[in-house]
């Protein structure tokens, strides 16, 4: 619930060394980052990672046991700066005999916004979250993904400065995840700050700006999303070599050879044509060179120390039915958009 604030500058969130104790359980312990202003910042951790506790403390649910943070520029707990605040947990429910419009405007009320803004506040709402044809239906009679949605609304009245979303897409079908996405896209061109903690990885990938990798307590990562996903390699399709990786240096990153393939990860754009050249002075002949690009998802698990499952993800080149494997599409050569 959030009222009416005029634009700032600066950052949204600043955590410094932020630790939260249950007993002898360290929940969360030295959480420090920053979430910029006008972006949509990814909060990612595996289960148990102290995600929801750090959420708590930063919408001051719960008090830290010691550390610093504010946001949107004031202590945690400050009422004022929690009005400008819009949040949607995880787990709600609402009135099912209420409908749509009714319980937006409970929160309307419950946020002390005017109420001669509580009508157009609500429509605004209704037709964001794609619910202006349903306002006038009783909550009881939406699915479980529908429902979502009035609470999306909630979050969203008043033009808050920050908004906190806890899994708002884990319900939804392919469309309405499509629907959030275009709404965190509007979000961010007004300036509102969204802090998105999710464990849908690919949707943390589309939406985000940049991204908190959490683990224990801790943030073992705070990047661009960018930087997350910019260590780039190259799969060369290579035949005529019994060792195709054998006279490859170094300069070419991180080499290793499956059947016909030889991937190069960590390798700079501009060595690419020089590893090829190399290739051939060693009698390689080249049938394809394929670029490829660290998902979020492998960024995610090698920060967390976690061994990937090679049947996870994209198939890489060279198996079967893998873009650029013999006899797929991408076979014939050339790069693979």
């Amino acid at each position: 619930m959030a009222a009416q604030a005029p634009a700032a500058t600066g950052l949204a969130i600043e955590t410094h060394e932020l630790r939260k104790e249950f007993g002898r359980i360290v929940a969360v312990d030295a959480l420090t980052m920053t979430v910029p202003r006008g972006e949509v910042f990814g909060f990612l951790g595996p289960n148990g990672a102290g995600k929801t506790t750090s959420v708590k403390l930063l919408l001051g649910l719960s008090a830290p046991t010691s550390g610093s943070a504010s946001v949107l520029g004031a202590p945690l707990g400050d009422v004022a700066a929690r009005r400008r605040i819009g949040y949607l947990p995880e787990l709600f429910r609402y009135q099912g005999w209420m409908t749509a419009r009714e319980v937006l405007g409970l929160h309307c009320e419950l946020a002390r916004l005017p109420k001669s803004d509580w009508a157009r506040e609500i429509d605004d709402a209704l037709d964001l979250v794609g619910l202006t044809d349903r306002a006038g239906d009783r909550t009881a009679t939406f699915s479980k993904g529908m429902q979502q949605r009035p609470g999306l609304g909630v979050a969203l009245l008043g033009r808050p400065e920050l908004v906190v979303l806890d899994e708002p897409t884990s319900a939804l079908d392919p469309v309405g995840r499509q629907d959030v996405r275009h709404i965190l896209a509007a979000l961010r061109d007004r300036g509102t700050a969204v802090f998105l903690n999710s464990h849908l990885l690919t949707e943390v990938e589309r939406v985000c700006d940049r991204v908190a990798i959490v683990d224990r307590g801790r943030v073992v990562a705070q990047l661009t999303m960018s930087e997350l996903t910019r260590e780039r390699g190259v799969s060369v399709r290579v035949t005529g070599l019994a060792d195709a990786a054998d006279g490859i240096d170094g300069r070419f990153g991180r080499v290793s050879v499956e059947v016909e393939w030889l991937h190069a990860e960590g390798i700079a754009e501009a060595a690419v044509p020089g590893l090829v050249a190399a290739l051939v002075a060693l009698g390689g002949e080249i049938h394809a060179v394929v670029p490829t690009r660290q998902t979020l998802e492998q960024r995610f698990m090698s920060l967390l120390g976690v061994a990937q499952d090679p049947e996870d993800g994209e198939e890489p080149p060279g198996s079967p039915g893998s873009a650029g494997s013999p006899g797929s599409a991408g076979a014939a050569g050339g790069a693979r958009p």
